[in-house]
């Protein structure tokens, strides 16, 4: 959890739990003059996804379905003085803190007009030098961390910093990027493609080419600007994870829910968006059980080697489970407010679930998970993901009472578990242009969000409350290209 920033007179403290560096914090850094009226502070937002229906199937050429939740990533953009040339990440739910001189990073590589990548390219890997003229810069970041969290950081690290080279210019202005998310880490969430979505529209925004959120803009228009954001959030990924299959940037930037298949590998999958999906109540559990999504993939194909007549009909099971809630929702009859409508819903997740678990990709503590919903009878529980830890999701009866809701709570709590009540379906990407709520206050022209608010903010709720746009504050000033 992040700690307090305490400031002193002269400006010059430090952010406990950041990092050891004997650098001022970022909050000194924004106290020299953090904005000016031509450049405000600005943030960019962006959920997680969770796969609804077809886990493993998907695997195996049939369809799946993801949808956003409401535990989202906020990017806040503050320019700094025309006298200071640098970029900082202040990233302090994972400790990442790093400043580049602007001067310093690789443009020569991209001086060629022909090798530098437009904003409306389409890019579909990585350039060889570019990554190797990274590398130095790269290596600098966290040196003093144990291996796996500088491996966090340099990958969230490479995301930006090849983004920020193939979008800015050595003129770009001065700025801190500070990050804060609801969403927890490694869970299956889509937590990189959230960031990567956000530091996509952000670059975007600096270089004017984003145009709105508004409400008359045209649908192309809105398209175009989507298919921007998420392009370039999907390079961000292939820095992370070198063949990411482009669904949850894709569901990250355009919310709601998606319909996927992917046939050939060689190939990014097939991406329908789910435009009628509805926004519906839902517990996510995290088991906080490690996993590894290549130990539970190789599971299902050594059992579709062991029994492959068996294993390939559940496989399409899974298929017609997918397909059959797509038919529902997007039927002209489908009312999310319907009990029948919702029931039959949450029959499927309880399907899909047991062909899951047939297929040996459960764990005991997603079954207890399973087990204490069902006993307090509130709704439907189904893994997501990979299976074999990982997180449960409930779509939740109509009517649940709030008492039902805290006792289950803390039973999930005396098992280890940790319960995120969200919604299925929200929006996407989204901007608050310049940062500034009204958050119930009177003062004049709204509540700036600096980055002192922002680092400020405890935890989850602290977030929600600050600037959240989730399942607990819903705010006009935020904008999303619908």
């Amino acid at each position: 959890m992040v700690q307090r920033v305490d400031i002193t007179m002269n400006g010059t403290t430090r952010v406990n739990g950041i990092n050891g560096h004997s650098k001022d914090s970022p909050s000194s850094r924004s106290s020299r003059k953090p904005s000016s009226p031509m450049a405000p502070a600005f943030m960019t937002s962006a959920p997680g996804k969770v796969i609804v229906f077809g886990e493993h199937a998907v695997v195996h050429g049939k369809a799946a379905m993801a949808a956003a939740v409401s535990l989202r990533s906020y990017l806040l953009v503050t320019t700094l003085s025309k006298s200071q040339r640098t970029i900082t990440l202040v990233f302090p739910d994972i400790g990442l803190d790093h400043t580049w001189n602007i001067e310093d990073l690789p443009w020569h590589i991209l001086s060629s007009s022909a090798r530098k990548p437009r904003y409306y390219d389409m890019v579909t890997t990585l350039d060889p030098e570019l990554v190797e003229a990274m590398q130095p810069h790269i290596d600098e970041v966290s040196p003093h961390v144990n291996s796996e969290k500088r491996k966090r950081h340099q990958a969230a690290a490479s995301a930006f910093l090849y983004l920020f080279l193939c979008l800015s210019n050595p003129t770009a202005p001065a700025c801190i990027y500070t990050l804060r998310s609801t969403l927890p880490i490694g869970a299956g969430l889509g937590s990189s493609a959230s960031i990567c979505v956000c530091i996509s529209a952000a670059l975007l925004k600096q270089i004017h080419v984003l145009s709105g959120p508004h409400q008359d803009q045209p649908e192309e228009e809105v398209d175009l600007q989507l298919e921007r954001i998420n392009k370039w959030a999907f390079v961000g990924e292939l820095c992370i994870h070198g063949n990411p299959s482009g669904v949850d940037n894709t569901v990250a930037t355009r919310g709601r829910a998606v319909l996927f298949r992917r046939v050939d590998y060689s190939k990014p999958p097939t991406a329908t968006p789910v435009k009628d999906f509805p926004e519906l109540p839902l517990l996510l559990v995290n088991t906080k059980q490690p996993r590894s999504t290549s130990t539970e993939v190789a599971k299902v194909a050594m059992m579709k080697k062991k029994y492959p007549a068996v294993t390939e009909a559940t496989l399409d099971s899974i298929d017609e489970v997918t397909m059959s809630a797509h038919s529902l929702i997007t039927s002209d009859d489908f009312d999310p407010r319907s009990e029948q409508n919702i029931e039959h819903l949450g029959d499927l997740f309880r399907i899909n679930h047991g062909l899951l678990v047939s297929l040996g990709v459960s764990h005991p503590k997603l079954e207890h998970i399973r087990e204490l919903v069902d006993y307090a009878d509130i709704g439907w529980t189904k893994l997501t993901g990979a299976g074999g830890g990982g997180c449960a999701i409930t779509l939740l009866k109509r009517g649940v009472s709030e008492e039902s809701l805290r006792d289950l709570k803390e039973r999930f709590e005396k098992a280890g578990f940790e319960e995120y009540t969200t919604t299925l379906g929200g929006s996407g990407v989204g901007i608050l242009y310049p940062a500034v709520l009204h958050n119930g206050s009177e003062e004049e022209g709204g509540d700036e969000i600096d980055q002192v608010k922002f680092l400020n903010a405890q935890g989850e709720e602290g977030i929600e409350k600050l600037v959240g746009v989730g399942g607990l504050e819903r705010r006009p000033e935020w904008k999303f290209w619908h």
